[in-house]
Parts: C-alpha cells; structure tokens; sequence
C-alpha cells in the first residue's frame, strides 16, 4: 500500500525507521525555525541538466551529492527537490528521467557509491513529493564516471516501460512506473559485479536511448540503443523488438573509445560521444559519431582529429537542437591544453565552430568563479551541456564549479560572441568543511571544500570580495577566532600550487597573511595541520607531530612541551593562558597555563578511562573537545557514548543525562535571563540525525530542523551565532551552508 506523507513518500523500511524516530523524539519538543542558504552560488559539479520536451522552462537538473533540482522560471530560481530526504546516499544523482508523455512525472536513480542505499524516486508533481521504491542494484552518483548518461529512460510511447543501465549489474526494466524491476536477461552483458574495497568503480552502461519514432503511442518502442563504458569488445547495442533481444553495433571507434552519452534526432539519426575514460579525470583522447539507424552508416564527426598523442581529452556533454535538425553541439573532456570548450555544427558534423575564442562570462553574481584573474575560466568536467529544444538560442553547460547559461548560442557559427552567465540562483551544491561565528565583525566565516572559503558578510549574495586570498587555498580544514579579540583568525588548509598551507587575518578575515612553519615543524606530510588561536589572539599553535607555537606571527617557533605525538589541543575562549588536550591513546587529560609553552598531565575524574577508540581519524573531522564561549575553563567533551562537562578546566567532567547522543557542539548566544551560551548539536535521538538546541547546558533540548528540512542527514560542522539568539548555522556536505532562525 503506498504510505503518503506531506512531502515526500518513503518505502516501507523507511517509514517504520521514521516511526521509530518518531517515538524517540517524543520527549523533545519541535521548536518552530526558518531555514535558508547562506548564498554563494553552485560550487559543485553538476553531471547532468535536461530539458523536459513537453513544456518550455521545465528544466532538471543532478548533482553528484547535493541532491537534484528543477528550475522554477516564475520564481527565476533552482528548486531543491530533496531537502526532505532522510538519506544522505539519495542525493548522489545517478541519473534523471523526465516523463516524455506526463509533463507532471519525473524520476531520479538516486544512490551516492556503490556500498550505499540505491533507490528509484518517483513524483507526479514534479519533485514536490516522492514515491520510494529500493532496488537491488548499487549505483554511484558521485563514483567515477558519473557525467556519462542518461543511464535512465522512459519509453516514449508507453510510459510505465523504463530502462536503467547499471553500473555493476546490467540492463534493468521496469514495466509499473518504476516501482519493481527485472534485470534483462537478454542483454549480452550482465555487469562486472561490485569491485573489492580499495578497487575502482565500474562505469557500466552509460546510457539508454529510445527512438521514439520506431512506434505509436500505446505500444512499447521497440528500437533501443544502449551504451557499455567498461572495457570490451563492443560498446553499442541495438534493440528491435523492445528489449527482448539485442545485437552489438559493430561498426564505429575502435574498442578503447568508451560511450559518454547520446540523442537521436528524429531522422533516426543517433549522435554518440566517446572518451578514453569516462571521466571526469583521466579521459585522454575521444571522438563523436553518428549512426544512421536505417543504413547502418557510422561516420567520424569528431570536430578535432588529429594523430594520437597530439590531442588531449575527449568529447562527453552532447545535445541535439531540437528546432534544426544536423544542429548539435559537444562539450569536451579533459582538455585542459589550450581548455575544454563547447563546439557546435550546423551540418551534422561536417564542419564545426568553437566557443573557446569568442565567449565571455559574466560572474558579477558569483565573483569566487575568477579565482583571483581577471576572467573566469570557461570551464572543466564539462559533462553537463544542453539545447533548449523551445529554443536554439537558449543553452546551458556546467563545470566543476558552476553552471553557465547563454541566450545567443546561435551566434557561434556565425563566428560572433557568445555571452554566458552563471545559472544557478537557488543552487547551493558544496561540501563545507569548517564554520565560525566571531562575537564581533561578520558574522560568519567559512571554510569549504574546492572553493577555499569565505567572509559572509551578507548572507544574502554570494561574498563580492571572493574567496580567501594570499594565500588562497583549495579546500580550508580549520578556521577559529580569538575569543577575546574576535578580530585575529587563523586558518589553515590544502593550498594552491604552492602557497602556504596556513595564515592569520587581523581584521576579521578580510586580508590575510601566509604563515610558514620551519624545517623544526617535522615532516611535510602534515601538509594542513589544523590551527587555532589563543583568546587575545597573540599566540597561534598548529597541530604538527608536536604542535608548534609562535607568539610572533610566525616569524619564529617553538615546539608546545610535555605533549604525546599527534595531540590537538584546544584553547580557552576567555583565559589566553589556558590550553587543552586530550592524548587518547593514552586516555589522559593535558592542560598548559602558560600560553600553550608547557602541558602538564592532570588527574581528570569523570572521563572513559580508556579513549583508545574515541581519536577522529579523519582531518575534516570537528574535534569533540570543545571550549565554552565567554565561559573560562569551561569544557565540553562529545563522546563516542556521552556527552561530558568540565567547569574547571578539565580536572573534573560530569556526565549529562543527554536525551540525545551529541556529534559535534557549539556555541550560541545565552537565552533571555541567562549567561550561559545555548547550545547547538548536531546529534541522534532514536535513529533519526537532526540540529538540536539546549537553553539549559544540556539538560533539556528542542529539535531546531523538521522533516521538510534534512537535507539527507548531511550534516558536517556546526555554529551558533553568538550575537543572534537561536540562529545557527550548519556545513553539509553537498548542499552548502544552511542558516536557521526561530520563528516561521
């Protein structure tokens, strides 16, 4: 019996875990909260966009582990689709299918690698809400390969027919809308099976393409085309009669070329791009094809043919003008000599026209795009490109950061400009690594995966200075003010080329300069060693073997005294005297009243006596050990089975009697009528993840997000606002930064 809920329609597995969850959160109150994103503007790689052939302005579009959207053109904005989702593996996209008959239905193969849930999601309003149907295949929305497609498609005669190209297990049908499905026995390739732990994945089959005009509306198609991208022989294959039996289309590029994605047009004429790999990475030579499917005729139109080893990357993103027969264009991949391009033709491939020279991009509304040139770069893991079929003008692509659109595609055979801007209002598609609200200046400062990280002054528009600079890194793994001089941040992360891994700010994060540990700091595998900054901001430490200590901007170091190897200590947010650590393996307490110089073993009461097992292994991991704000000596420990508090420094903890199991802990600002901070954590009560706030230290908490805002559980890192009481801010991975404020 299908269960209907307000938004979103779950399988009966995860209905009974939400009732479940439901009785575990029954003695925590819902507190009534806003949420929105904190806006910089995509981020991410975008795999996939296609335009619905029904109706004009209905555009889908996947991300790799941020879920799928659908453009709202009355708004001028991305809708997210999933936030609902309880399950982080449903927001790796492996494939969309918008219903070629129903304007109203659309389906998303959803499943993030191939050791996670896999699920086929069905609606009938277009992403509003969801049916859930679990499958028994493993898919891989963000492995390796995840540009080719479309894998899913429905038939576009008769409607409850759908086909799915798996990565690991063959061709699947459905023939009830989605809801079971069978694998196609007949198919000449089963699967290779899931990989051992530590192989690569499996591309499989890359795509399924019907040509709808081999039938009449009512009756299944019978031509079908299916792409394999794993080695082999043959990598085309040709159905007749609907699926029942195939054949291997023999003629084409030889067998190391891998089948990207493909469109038929309405001459019967299909259109096939190829790369040496699938990529997104490592693709080092490609080609495109058409093949008439009446004569049987291939022909090499691959816009650049030249000898093997003068010509790197190939071809993946593919779409068909839909308006001008023999009109298409391609997107490169991994052509990073001179760069990857769109190319498009006007006569089916005979002769084509490159971008690359004449475009110009316009990101005023997404300045971290330029990176620090002048420009911004035209683009890379070009998987993503699409015609609008209501309009040969209108064209979109996506990169490993954002997504382009132009309304003057056109003007490329004419050898004239073409202008592109970012299409991403309402997407937020990034993993955040680390968050940071000062008592004073912005109030929030970031830390992301890829981008580097920002100062929000604004929450509203994407930060117009861009991305930390001087030095600018790839990916920031910590951030931290001091507590008494908010104006003083250090940072440190995996830099570009070869800038520093570490820097300090002295006005809130707006201009920074690089720090540089000496050769006493140790190996140069500690290549971002986290840092954090004492309470009046005149001594950083960074977490080297033995963490390392300057009181002089860096200009000379010395190392912390008394201290395990790979210790992390934290600082007091009042005393700068003050530092602590804990030496898990060997299940002490450390703690330095001299400004971190010396640590001395304490004996603490209250904590595990064995935390063997308790040290993060990951760097992006937030550290359980956290110092209270504007509370000195006040300590929190997230534990692996409890929540603990010490008042004093660390000499004594006492265990909450916490309703839920806290993950990671911050800092907000006190409740009316107290000065104690609340609390805000990331936790699980039952078996459901959710935000929580306390106004009591942990006495009592009140879930802060609801089930129309669980962005898959994908929760990274955490902040309170210590100047706006209950707002908090939380880093996902793979929908940004979301900000919530009490009241609706």
């Amino acid at each position: 019996m299908r269960t209907k809920f307000p938004v979103i329609a779950l399988s009966a597995i995860i209905f009974l875990s939400s009732l479940y969850s439901t009785q575990a959160f029954s003695q925590i109150p819902q507190a009534h909260y806003t949420w929105r994103s904190v806006k910089v503007g995509a981020g991410g790689f975008i795999p996939g966009i296609i335009f619905s052939r029904l109706e004009k302005n209905l555009v889908y579009l996947r991300s790799d582990m941020g879920g799928c959207y659908r453009w709202d053109n009355p708004q001028q904005r991305w809708i997210p689709l999933l936030d609902p989702m309880p399950e982080s593996s449903y927001f790796g996209g492996e494939s969309i299918a918008p219903d070629p008959i129903d304007p109203n239905t659309v389906y998303i193969a959803a499943g993030m690698y191939r050791t996670d849930p896999a699920a086929m999601l069905r609606s009938h309003d277009r992403g509003n809400t969801w049916d859930v149907f679990p499958v028994p295949f493993r898919m891989g929305g963000n492995d390796d390969g995840r540009g080719v497609g479309e894998r899913l498609a429905v038939d576009p005669n008769d409607n409850s027919i759908l086909f799915f190209g798996s990565r690991h297990d063959g061709l699947w049908r459905s023939g009830d809308f989605a809801k079971t499905w069978q694998k196609v026995q007949s198919f000449p390739i089963h699967g290779l099976g899931l990989p051992g732990e530590g192989e690569p994945t499996h591309t499989g089959l890359s795509f399924v393409v019907f040509d709808p005009h081999s039938a009449t509306r009512g009756s299944p198609t019978p031509t079908i085309f299916v792409g394999a991208a794993d080695p082999g022989d043959n990598h085309l294959f040709r159905s007749d009669d609907a699926g029942k039996t195939w054949s291997a289309v023999t003629t084409g590029p030889g067998a190391d070329m891998l089948p990207m994605q493909a469109q038929i047009d309405d001459d019967g004429i299909l259109y096939v791009t190829y790369g040496s790999g699938t990529g997104p990475n490592g693709v080092k030579s490609g080609a495109v094809f058409k093949f008439d499917t009446k004569t049987g005729q291939s022909t090499d139109i691959s816009p650049q043919k030249l000898p093997p080893g003068d010509f790197m990357g190939g071809y993946c993103g593919l779409s068909l003008d839909r308006q001008h027969p023999g009109t298409l264009g391609v997107a490169t991949m991994n052509r990073w000599k001179p760069i990857d391009t769109i190319w498009r033709t006007i006569d089916g491939g005979k002769t084509w026209m490159d971008i690359a020279e004449k475009s110009r991009r316009d990101v005023k509304a997404t300045p971290f795009l330029l990176w620090g040139d002048k420009q911004a770069k035209l683009g890379w893991w070009m998987a993503a490109f699409a015609i609008d079929p209501f309009d040969s003008n209108h064209a979109v692509y996506a990169t490993g950061a954002t997504v382009y659109t132009t309304h003057d595609f056109t003007n490329v055979t004419a050898d004239q400009p073409t202008h592109w801007t970012p299409w991403v209002e309402g997407i937020e598609q990034t993993a955040i690594v680390s968050l940071t609200s000062p008592t004073e200046g912005a109030h929030l400062l970031s830390g992301f995966g890829d981008i580097g990280g920002f100062v929000h002054a604004d929450l509203t528009v994407s930060p117009p200075q861009g991305m930390y600079d001087n030095p600018r890194f790839d990916t920031t793994t910590t951030i931290d003010y001091a507590g008494e001089n908010p104006r003083v941040i250090v940072r440190s992360g995996s830099p570009s080329d070869s800038q520093a891994a570490l820097a300090y700010s002295e006005d809130g994060g707006w201009s920074w300069k690089p720090l540089t540990l000496g050769p006493s700091a140790g190996r140069r595998s500690h290549r971002h060693p986290a840092i954090i900054v004492s309470a009046d901001g005149a001594t950083f430490m960074v977490m080297t073997p033995i963490p390392m200590i300057t009181r002089d901007n860096g200009k000379t170091w010395t190392r912390a005294q008394g201290l395990p190897q790979n210790i992390r200590p934290v600082a007091d947010r009042v005393d700068p005297s003050a530092f602590y650590a804990i030496d898990f393996t060997g299940s002490k307490f450390f703690a330095s009243t001299d400004g971190g110089a010396d640590f001395t073993a304490l004996n603490s009461t209250g904590l595990p006596t064995d935390l063997s097992s308790e040290q993060p292994t990951w760097a992006e991991a937030p550290w359980p050990l956290v110092a209270t704000l504007n509370k000195p000596h006040d300590l929190w420990y997230a534990g692996q089975h409890a929540l603990y508090h010490s008042t004093d420094g660390g000499q004594n903890f006492a265990v909450i009697d916490s309703p839920v199991h806290v993950e990671m802990l911050s800092f907000g600002k006190p409740p009316a009528g107290s000065d104690y901070p609340a609390l805000f954590a990331v936790g699980t009560a039952g078996t459901l993840r959710a935000i929580f706030r306390s106004d009591d230290q942990a006495r009592s908490w009140v879930r802060v997000n609801d089930d129309q805002h669980q962005y898959g559980t994908r929760f990274r890192c955490i902040s309170g606002d210590p100047r706006i009481f209950g707002r908090v801010y939380v880093g996902t991975d793979g929908r940004g930064i979301l900000y919530g404020d009490p009241g609706q």
